[in-house]
């Protein structure tokens, strides 16, 4: 099986060479790299040439299109019969694509955590991304997830064949993974989560990106609704319902003043306490702020799109 590592970048010069890096230090180095550069007005051109001659490397420009449209594009000139998609602001350990070339499911995913050198922010910000008490455990929880388990392109895989049958990502901005995955299931095969082939994910840094992130995951999920109705699941809809209900707990504080009080609370209570327990109470106080952003930031996303696509009809 011959592996082909597929990396879409915008304006991330920085990123790209530390992820590099770590594929400079892989214990299977039978693999190839192909970095498409999409249309960023930061080029990484001569960040990647210090790796030509070190990785299997290949080196693509496009103009922009979208995360999608570069890893299509990569995926047309990768050589391999197995695609490994990751994103640009991952890293990973040096055993990684030793449990990739050791796999032998046709589609898989892997988790994503934090590693120990990470920002406070970035540890925060992975809390709130990955904890069964913010997003439900569907980003590659083990076990006790809301819902079942479908890869994301931070870091997936799939082969080349399975790739081709559903022609690859759609052209939707954001949550395109997220459709790649569905329309893979929806072909009779079953997605895998790959343990022993977490990444390390530095996401954004500062609330205001991590907002916007979340707002776009959220208008993406009434899209996927529409493309695939039978995914829709109540683990979808709670921020959506919290962001109301604190709504109307505002509103109408004179009946809601306690049992309001206690439900918009108590959750960063949970938060707290939970990653307190994994990361300390410095991060443990940060989750509380990063997981409200997470909640509020999808919730505001889901509820605009849904009355969009309302007022449209």
């Amino acid at each position: 099986m011959k592996i082909s590592i597929i990396i879409p970048l915008y304006n991330r010069p920085q990123e790209i060479d530390e992820l590099l890096e770590t594929l400079t230090r892989q214990i299977h180095k039978e693999f190839e790299v192909v970095v498409v550069e999409d249309g960023s007005s930061v080029s990484a051109e001569s960040v990647v040439a210090k790796y030509q001659n070190i990785l299997n490397l290949k080196y693509l420009t496009k103009e922009n299109g979208g995360p999608a449209s570069a890893r299509n594009f990569g995926a047309r000139h990768a050589s391999g019969d197995f695609f490994v998609f990751l994103d640009s602001d991952c890293i990973v350990e040096e055993d990684y694509t030793s449990v990739v070339a050791a796999n032998h499911w046709k589609f898989w995913g892997g988790a994503d955590k934090a590693a120990d050198d990470f920002s406070p922010m970035q540890k925060a910000v992975n809390y709130s991304m990955t904890s069964f008490f913010t997003t439900g455990g569907i980003r590659g929880s083990k076990s006790g997830r809301l819902d079942k388990f479908f890869p994301r392109s931070f870091n997936m895989g799939v082969t080349r064949e399975l790739f081709d049958k559903v022609g690859g990502f759609s052209d939707m901005r954001y949550g395109e993974d997220i459709d790649f995955s569905y329309k893979i299931v929806e072909s009779g095969c079953t997605p895998h989560l790959l343990s022993g082939a977490e990444v390390c994910h530095k996401r954004r840094t500062n609330s205001c990106a991590f907002f916007r992130q979340v707002f776009a995951s959220g208008t993406a999920r009434i899209e996927l609704n529409r493309r695939h109705p039978s995914t829709t699941k109540l683990v979808h809809m709670l921020p959506a319902m919290y962001v109301l209900f604190s709504v109307v707990a505002i509103l109408f504080s004179i009946i809601f003043s306690v049992w309001g009080l206690v439900v918009l609370l108590l959750p960063a209570l949970v938060w707290f306490i939970d990653s307190s327990l994994r990361n300390g109470l410095h991060i443990g106080l940060l989750s509380i702020w990063t997981s409200y952003i997470q909640i509020y930031g999808y919730g505001c996303g889901y509820i605009f799109k849904s009355l969009q696509v309302l007022l449209r009809k």
